[in-house]
């Protein structure tokens, strides 16, 4: 189930007897807690790579407290009982002993197994599909997924505006990009931007590149326009600043690659305006947000379409050289840009 149909259950039925939350979304976890301990006058601790066992979770959970008749056993690093750092048999012998639990709940008491150290997609997909496998017994088991582009985009202007933050909606998609969608840094970068910036003056891309911490997209898209400028001094500056915060320079070059690209497509598709850009590449089965047609208009403004053609084959080169046996990545990046600024 996702968090949102778990708040649902359990403002309007209670707690189930067992839950595993499973995912690596910290904010949307942080509410379905709340909502327990809310319900609840006791939360007791464990932790299966800290010297618990799930047997002894078990145990707690049939005794009955001195303090309060109902609580919640909070069981983090749920991984922990996978045979993988356990022996197979006493794995296999504490699944049994799960289910047999399972089938004579105590009352009042709610065993959440969290397991928040895996993501849904990549490598880690195989090892949250173990983990469920193992707590197959557990009927209730809610996914706390990172947030989409355009849920985080939502989620940032309702909380700037619960806050009475004075931001556009580019400074929105700007935030939400530098943050990769981080719901919980963009709860705090919101409550930050809202003391720095108060209640009258709006939010600046600068004031997002001054306060958020490794603010990539920001200094990335200022190379993009130093780039379309030919100001080869304010290049290297950018550029100079994404070294200094340890970015990856490939996936630099990476970023500028694209937006050459869809500039170039732009262009060639004489599209005018952010609406033609998304309205496009949308028929093309690309999804582009409003920000980021704003950028590519903003990039087919700045370059001409003999310049696009000769920036993307500059680039093509560069990265054939970081991929190279190679000098240090800023000695490739900084001849892109004297190459792109003559």
């Amino acid at each position: 189930m996702t968090p949102d149909q778990f708040l649902q259950r359990v403002a309007k039925h209670g707690p189930a007897p067992a839950y595993l939350f499973i995912g690596p979304d910290a904010y949307q976890r942080a509410a379905c807690r709340k909502a327990l301990a809310e319900r609840t006058q006791q939360i007791d601790h464990f932790d299966l790579l800290e010297g618990s066992i799930l047997s002894g979770v078990l145990d707690d959970a049939r005794s009955l407290s001195l303090f309060s008749t109902e609580r919640v056993i909070w069981v983090a690093s749920a991984e922990g009982a996978l045979p993988k750092t356990r022996a197979a048999d006493a794995a296999e012998q504490d699944t049994a002993s799960l289910a047999d639990y399972l089938a004579r709940p105590t009352p009042g008491v709610v065993l959440v197994f969290d397991c928040s150290r895996y993501e849904f997609e990549g490598e880690d997909k195989a090892r949250i599909d173990r983990v469920q496998k193992f707590f197959a017994a557990i009927p209730d088991q809610v996914e706390f997924r990172p947030f989409t582009a355009e849920s985080a985009r939502q989620l940032a202007r309702d909380l700037a505006r619960a806050v009475g933050l004075n931001i556009g909606l580019a400074e929105i998609g700007l935030l939400v990009e530098v943050l990769a969608a981080d719901a919980g840094r963009i709860v705090m970068e919101i409550e930050k931007l809202a003391l720095f910036a108060g209640r009258e003056r709006k939010v600046t891309a600068g004031d997002i590149a001054l306060l958020v911490p490794n603010a990539r997209e920001t200094t990335v898209f200022a190379l993009v326009a130093a780039l379309g400028r030919g100001d080869r001094k304010r290049s290297l500056d950018s550029l100079d600043t994404l070294v200094r915060e340890g970015e990856y320079l490939p996936l630099v070059l990476t970023f500028l690659a694209t937006q050459f690209r869809l500039a170039l497509v732009a262009q060639e598709a004489n599209l005018r305006s952010s609406q033609q850009v998304q309205a496009y590449f949308a028929g093309q089965g690309i999804r582009v947000w409003r920000e980021r047609a704003e950028q590519v208009c903003q990039t087919v403004a700045a370059f001409s379409k003999e310049r696009l053609q000769a920036a993307i084959e500059k680039v093509f080169w560069a990265d054939k050289a970081l991929r190279d046996a190679r000098p240090d990545d800023r000695v490739v990046m900084e001849e892109l840009v004297l190459a792109l600024t003559p």
